[in-house]
């Protein structure tokens, strides 16, 4: 599994494209943002299923990847059912910024935009099966070693469990 696995073909130049960055900048903050985002969708599967749903579900990475521009705001609906707060998520971008050597405030504008990216990735990958979001993301999660999220913590960094796993599937930079 690799971070094309997890974000729609364009994913990372799209990212890059909209903050204005290099793409291996916006590739380095996403490495570091998808372990806490996974794991944080992962814990929140049932609710956040229809909630994706109700914000475009696979018309979200098409937002991004589009030429309208991109409705952030449906991100942060995301975000919000991810971490509870913006303190939850401030917390991710900062953890981020130790293991990626980028400034927490570009990884918070970051973070709206690689959620969509992912929620609509995902979404569309699970082709209407039973369980949708949640059961893409199991089998996702389980192709990166058999781990659940339980334990996965927002915010948790590149530390044990689904971080663990992630960060050796990335890389994990220090």
């Amino acid at each position: 599994m690799n971070l094309n696995d997890l974000l729609p073909d364009g994913g990372i130049d799209a990212l890059a494209a909209q903050l204005g960055i290099p793409r291996e900048q916006a590739q380095r903050g996403a490495e570091a943002l998808l372990p806490s985002v996974l794991g944080g969708m992962g814990n929140n599967a049932t609710q956040l299923d229809a909630h994706v749903n109700t914000l475009g579900g696979p018309d979200l990475a098409s937002n991004v990847l589009g030429n309208e521009p991109t409705q952030i705001d449906r991100g942060n609906q995301i975000l919000g059912g991810i971490f509870g707060s913006k303190d939850g998520s401030r917390e991710v971008a900062d953890n981020a910024a130790q293991n990626s050597g980028l400034t927490p405030d570009l990884l918070k504008q970051m973070l709206p935009i690689l959620v969509m990216l992912v929620a609509g990735h995902l979404t569309s990958r699970s082709g209407g099966q039973q369980g949708g979001l949640g059961g893409i993301l199991g089998s996702v999660l389980g192709s990166l070693g058999g781990a659940g999220v339980a334990g996965a913590a927002p915010g948790g960094g590149l530390g044990g469990g689904l971080g663990g796993i992630l960060g050796s599937v990335f890389g994990e930079r220090r």
